[in-house]
């Protein structure tokens, strides 16, 4: 049984960007898992404008969870602009009481703010006090696009790890998990085929952070591991207590290529059973504390 690390759903539609398609609902998500052997997931609100015409809040997920406590997960969200719009912003007031209602923590982060942004590092702080794990989506705009930006290399989330090392990093997107290897063009928000010949930035930060964990989903956490099977197999095996299964449905239609690719690289032994269930499912249960 798989645990998912990062899905979304709601209860209500609402208008959409251009290109966009509809969150799945979770009775579809639910017949869905029961064909892939997911477990549980965890639902991720979305309350950032730069990510959605309309947000799906906490209080959304929260009445999922408690529909389907079996099977279904809350994190909470809180846009660092909240509140006051200022550094100093009380956003702990929110966490602590999302917190207090079930909330395992918080993400997905897609304000399109710098990771060094006063308002972020203020959001950052209040997690780590309340032992909030939170997950994040890069962008490699300012401007544009959604999620927290940093510079190629990823240095802003290098001093991130290093200012706030008892928070738990969730790290997502194609401008992350494309720095597995140094980047080969300037397009961040690509899914790059090439073996790995040299690492990037992404195990180099894993190394030196203890506090940095991967979030497998979506294309960009599949992709980072079918590009090269050879280099996957050792990625996995030293990682292997801070890596997570995930999905990150978005739609009805939404791939999910992480399931086959686990269970084939289990399958021809090229990880252990072991590493397949901590990333399967172990390493979620113990961050979550299921």
């Amino acid at each position: 049984m798989f645990i998912d690390i990062h899905v979304h759903a709601q209860r209500f539609s609402g208008p959409l960007r251009s290109n966009n398609r509809d969150f799945s609902s979770p009775e579809w998500l639910i017949e869905r898992y029961d064909k892939i052997d997911v477990d549980k997931a965890v639902l991720l609100p979305l309350v950032s404008p730069e990510c959605r015409y309309t947000i799906t809040t906490t209080e959304e997920m929260l009445d999922i969870c408690e529909r389907y406590p079996d099977r279904f997960i809350p994190f909470c969200n809180v846009d660092p602009r909240a509140i006051s719009d200022g550094p100093d912003a009380p956003l702990d007031k929110l966490l602590s009481y999302y917190r207090d209602r079930g909330c395992k923590g918080i993400g997905e982060v897609t304000a399109n703010l710098r990771f060094d942004d006063p308002r972020v590092e203020n959001l950052f702080r209040h997690c780590e006090a309340l032992g909030l794990p939170l997950t994040f989506h890069i962008s490699p705009t300012m401007g544009g696009n959604y999620g927290l930006y940093d510079d190629p290399g990823l240095p802003l989330l290098d001093n991130a790890l290093a200012k706030f090392p008892n928070l738990i990093f969730l790290g997502h997107s194609q401008a992350f998990w494309v720095e597995i290897a140094p980047l080969e063009s300037s397009s961040r928000n690509s899914y790059p085929k090439s073996p790995i010949a040299e690492e990037g930035a992404v195990p180099r930060l894993m190394r030196e952070h203890p506090n940095l964990h991967g979030d497998l989903s979506a294309g960009s956490g599949h992709n980072a591991l079918a590009r090269d099977i050879d280099y996957a197999a050792r990625f996995l095996e030293e990682f292997q207590d801070r890596l997570y299964f995930g999905t990150d449905i978005c739609a009805p239609d939404t791939p999910t290529p992480l399931v086959d690719l686990m269970r084939s690289m289990r399958d021809e032994g090229r990880i252990s059973e072991a590493v397949f269930n901590k990333i399967a499912h172990e390493n979620a249960v113990r961050l979550l504390g299921l």
